[in-house]
């Protein structure tokens, strides 16, 4: 049986996404006969910027993605902190970058998945997710949203708790809150439930 490909593709600037990504790349990585790559979009800020925003240097251990290398997968997971409600600049500026793949429609029929990081409740904890599906249509993407398959861990009200049916999420708060065990729990979830799903579409 032939290996099944899931690129976790994401933009972090703080890290809080980072962490999901790689919790989503375990748990991707844990179901038997998949191949899970993590992936970082290209930075459109100038470092100077970067350095006036204070954020932490960019990881080493995960190469960048050029829009191409998506052919190569057979479903994909995709992270971004929210900008205003909505997806950042730099995933959109990947997206826009996929023109020749969407006119050959190279994409169509392959599973997507979104997760992301806001910081407070009303900062597009399902909106962010949307402006990512408008990508995945055009492409003729599968999006793949959690529902509530993840059981007891969507209903919980004794915590404050990221994601809804649409993927995981967490709050960054004002930066210094990190991702809760409960998010990351739910982010290895999805992992392994999109997957999961994209190993049962490939074969």
């Amino acid at each position: 049986m032939a290996t099944t490909k899931v690129y976790i593709v994401y933009y972090s600037l703080y890290g809080h996404v980072e962490t999901m990504a790689r919790e989503v790349h375990r748990g991707a990585n844990a179901v038997e006969g998949v191949e899970a790559t993590l992936w970082k979009v290209p930075e459109t800020l100038p470092d100077i910027i970067l350095q006036k925003m204070k954020a932490p240097p960019k990881p080493n251990d995960v190469a960048e993605i050029r829009p191409e290398q998506l052919l190569e997968a057979d479903g994909f997971l995709f992270g971004f902190p929210s900008r205003f409600g909505m997806m950042p600049a730099q995933l959109k500026a990947f997206f826009d970058a996929t023109n020749e793949i969407w006119a050959s429609q190279g994409l169509a029929g392959k599973p997507a998945g979104v997760f992301w990081s806001t910081g407070f409740h009303g900062g597009g904890q399902e909106l962010s997710a949307l402006t990512a599906i408008t990508q995945f249509a055009h492409h003729g993407m599968l999006f793949v949203p959690l529902g509530y398959t993840f059981g007891s861990g969507m209903l919980e009200m004794e915590e404050v708790k990221g994601g809804s049916s649409y993927g995981a999420g967490t709050f960054a708060a004002d930066g210094s809150r990190q991702p809760t065990k409960l998010e990351l729990e739910q982010a290895f979830y999805q992992g392994t439930y999109v997957a999961g799903i994209t190993k049962r579409l490939k074969n």
